[in-house]
Formats: C-alpha cells, sequence, structure tokens
C-alpha cells in the first residue's frame, strides 16, 4: 500500500512539472544600471566576452561597431544607449549576447548576464496590459517571479530594420 502511495505521489509531482514546464517560457537574464532584464532564449545565439570592437564611421550613436566572429561580420549595439541610459565603462563583468534578429545576428552589450529562468506564462504580465506611461515597444512583458520583477524586452523591436541597417 506503501509503495502504490509512493507511486502516485510521484506520478502527482511529474504531472505538475510536465504543466509547468508546458506554459513556460526560458530567458536568458542580464544587468543594465542595476535593473534585471530578460531575453527569450531562443533568440540567444551565445555569449562571449568582450573584444575589440571596430567603429564603423558616420553610424549611429547605439551602433559601437562591428566585430570578427569567427570569419563573420557582426554588428554590436550598446543596450544601454539604445535604452537611453548613460554610457558605461567596459569592465571584466560586461559581456556581448549575440542573438538573431529575423535571420541576422547582431551583438548587444549588457552590464552583466545573470541566468537562464523560467518564467511561467501566468507570471508575465503584457505590455498592452500595463497602464503606464512609457514607451512599451521595446518590451513583451513584466514577469514577476520570487517576489523579483524583470522587464522582458522584444529584441526583434529593440534591433528592428533601422538598427540593422547602419
Amino acid at each position: 500500500m506503501e509503495a502504490i502511495m509512493e507511486a502516485k505521489t510521484e506520478e502527482s509531482q511529474l504531472d505538475q512539472m510536465a504543466a509547468y514546464k508546458g506554459d513556460s517560457q526560458k530567458f536568458l537574464t542580464f544587468i543594465l544600471e542595476d535593473e534585471e532584464y530578460g531575453i527569450e532564449i531562443l533568440k540567444v545565439r551565445e555569449i562571449i566576452g568582450m573584444m575589440p570592437i571596430t567603429p564603423v564611421p558616420q553610424s549611429q550613436h547605439t551602433l559601437k561597431g562591428v566585430i570578427n566572429l569567427r570569419g563573420k561580420i557582426i554588428p554590436v549595439f550598446d543596450l544601454r544607449l539604445i535604452f537611453g541610459m548613460g554610457e558605461k565603462d567596459y569592465d571584466s563583468e560586461t559581456c556581448i549576447i549575440i542573438v538573431d534578429v529575423a535571420g541576422r545576428l547582431a551583438g548587444i552589450v549588457v552590464d552583466t548576464v545573470s541566468e537562464v529562468m523560467d518564467v511561467r506564462d501566468d507570471d508575465i504580465e503584457t505590455s498592452s496590459g500595463l497602464e503606464a506611461g512609457f514607451n512599451s515597444q521595446f518590451i513583451m512583458g513584466i514577469s514577476k517571479v520570487n517576489d523579483k520583477i524583470r522587464i522582458l524586452v522584444d529584441i526583434d523591436n529593440i534591433l528592428g530594420d533601422k538598427e540593422l541597417n547602419f
């Protein structure tokens, strides 16, 4: 009888885990100005440390330049500048997240990368449901997990045609 109860408890736990995984998304979280943000993990190709960035003359101010990553020339944007934050000197924690936007690779500079986390759909407040006075075109939602709020960014809108056509 005890074995049956344990099996049912284990089965119930597996069902709960399956249900949890079925309605959740994975995000890579990163820090900008002491605030935590998230980007869909499916958009992330890799994370690299800072490397020499070649400036592109007469380019937009958010474009830091280009890098040569294993033979591919990739534009690199400073997310702080896109978000209207002040510039910050790069340090040992600063890194570049390589993302895929509509089949094109681009890099975004962030202060530091935190973790990969699962966010249940129920824990995401969509930007359309927010009634605040801010521009929500860069935001896909706001997550609230473990009493911590993270802004989930829409990298496709951030690095749309305007940014990638430098």
